[in-house]
């Protein structure tokens, strides 16, 4: 056999041999596969990558998707689950071994290339000989790297391994739990079907032993039966319907009938009134009610202009013996406020020396529909009214335009906007009341007295604001221990 050695003619002929290419990729797991080229070029052939995730990766995925779902699956869907596994794990063992590569041949294969770049170092000289010591680097780097993969895939051989001998004992641990609740059950099911036997043959036997005593019961519940129906024939919900409506219609009745009587004993007292005094020039209009307003009034021809008489209004209690001033009311008109509820009215007239006195025919009646209103006012959190200012400080006020009268827990406030135009907490020094200097809308008016030498007249949009407004005030000055009210007025809260 003869051996056949390359052969050197000369010195530029060694330039024609290329320096073996640095652009070695270290990231794949694999030794490249290299091919001889045109000109003598080592070509690098590019294989695209078809395989899939690592090995090591798709085992931990597993294993974790396992441990998830250990808690919340039933045994034996547990088991079934541990063999799809285990026969999962043998086919990945599988493909390892397939996919495992020829480790010895790529070891040889190095070697070889790693004698023949040793044989080429101590024939060249220069550059080339600098490429070549690259090259043999590489090769023992490729070499290195080819060692470590080889023991990455035997631990990964070792895992696979280990994975497949825990599936497989879980899997009889699965198994052997199975059976074990199965056997359970069984015992379970037998259990309850010898108590279930159990309590038949018992009550067969009370049935023989006491057939007289179940149909004692029975007619015992026959009569209760039979007694409910009639009670329910006794209280029928239609029948209980037609007395409600009953009972409301008197009611109803009842309440027309008293206000029918009670305009009947006014109109009555004013016919005796108008009997004994048919000399009197004057008389007392009006609805006596809260919220309704009183004039005085001539019914004669030769009576004063009332324009011309001296008139005071004072307040009767119910026995009619005392007289109670109402501070400011010296007009021909007055307007009840909640304070005169209850109580009768009385009005002097005094003309060239002679007094003449109206009294109202009852005491003054509630307004119909004020209590409700009040409570529905309380359960607001802010009560707030709209104003108009009639007087301020004693004089006319200018401006009709409307202010907000805000009655709070602890003061009261009036202002329009951002303008504020009086606060003050509740005091002693206080004057709340309703007006009585007169007008077509004394009814609608109010007087406050927020502090000495400050006052205002406020006009409401209704009689039953203005009213609700005074009880609402006086309710809160109350719970802060003042009694709000008009002058000289104290005494009769």
């Amino acid at each position: 056999m003869t051996k056949v050695s390359p052969e050197f003619v000369d010195e530029p002929q060694m330039q024609i041999v290329r320096s073996v290419s640095t652009d070695v990729s270290l990231i794949n797991n694999q030794f490249p596969t290299y091919k001889l080229g045109p000109n003598f070029e080592v070509l690098q052939e590019t294989k695209e990558d078809n395989k899939g995730p690592p090995l090591k990766e798709v085992v931990e995925e597993e294993t974790n998707r396992l441990t998830e779902q250990h808690n919340r699956l039933s045994v034996r869907d547990l088991a079934s689950k541990f063999d799809k596994n285990l026969s999962a794990a043998a086919k990945l063992s599988n493909e390892a071994k397939i996919r495992e590569p020829p480790s010895l041949e790529g070891h040889v294969l190095l070697k070889k290339l790693r004698d023949s770049l040793e044989f080429l170092k101590g024939r060249l000289t220069g550059l080339n000989k600098d490429d070549i010591e690259k090259a043999i680097s590489l090769v023992e780097a490729l070499a290195v790297k080819l060692t470590q993969n080889e023991g990455e895939l035997i631990q990964e051989k070792f895992e696979v391994k280990k994975l497949v001998n825990f599936l497989k004992q879980a899997s009889e641990d699965a198994k052997r739990l199975v059976n074990q609740e199965r056997s359970f059950a069984c015992a379970e099911i037998e259990s309850a079907r010898s108590v279930v036997q159990r309590i038949g043959e018992a009550l067969d036997e009370e049935e023989r032993n006491s057939p007289t005593s179940a149909k004692q019961e029975v007619e015992g519940l026959l009569e209760e039966v039979q007694e409910a129906r009639r009670i329910k024939l006794l209280h029928q919900p239609t029948k209980v319907m037609d007395m409600e409506h009953e009972l409301r219609a008197l009611r109803i009745q009842i309440r027309e009938k008293s206000t029918v009587s009670i305009k009947l004993k006014k109109e009555l007292a004013m016919s005796r009134r108008a009997g004994q005094n048919k000399s009197e020039f004057y008389e007392l209009t009006g609805s006596e009610t809260l919220g309704s307003t009183l004039r005085i009034q001539s019914c004669s021809d030769e009576a004063i202009d009332i324009s011309k008489c001296s008139i005071q209004w004072y307040r009767l209690s119910s026995e009619c013996s005392r007289r109670e001033p109402i501070v400011g009311a010296d007009k021909s008109v007055y307007a009840p406020e909640p304070i005169d509820v209850g109580r009768l009215l009385e009005a002097d007239i005094f003309s060239n020396g002679q007094k003449v006195s109206l009294t109202t025919t009852a005491p003054i009646d509630p307004a119909s529909g004020l209590g409700s209103y009040v409570e529905t006012l309380f359960r607001k959190s802010n009560i707030e009214f709209s104003v108009v200012i009639a007087q301020m400080n004693g004089r006319n006020y200018s401006s009709r335009s409307a202010h907000c009268f805000h009655v709070g827990k602890t003061k009261l406030k009036l202002g329009k906007g951002w303008i504020t135009k009086a606060r003050d907490s509740y005091s002693k020094s206080m004057q709340l009341c309703g007006f009585r200097g007169g007008g077509n809308s004394a009814a609608k008016s109010l007087f406050w007295l927020p502090r000495k030498g400050h006052s205002f007249v406020l006009v409401f949009e209704s009689e039953k604001e203005r009213n609700g407004a005074l009880m609402a005030a006086r309710k809160y000055a109350m719970d802060c221990n003042v009694i709000l009210a008009g002058p000289d007025d104290d005494a009769l809260l």
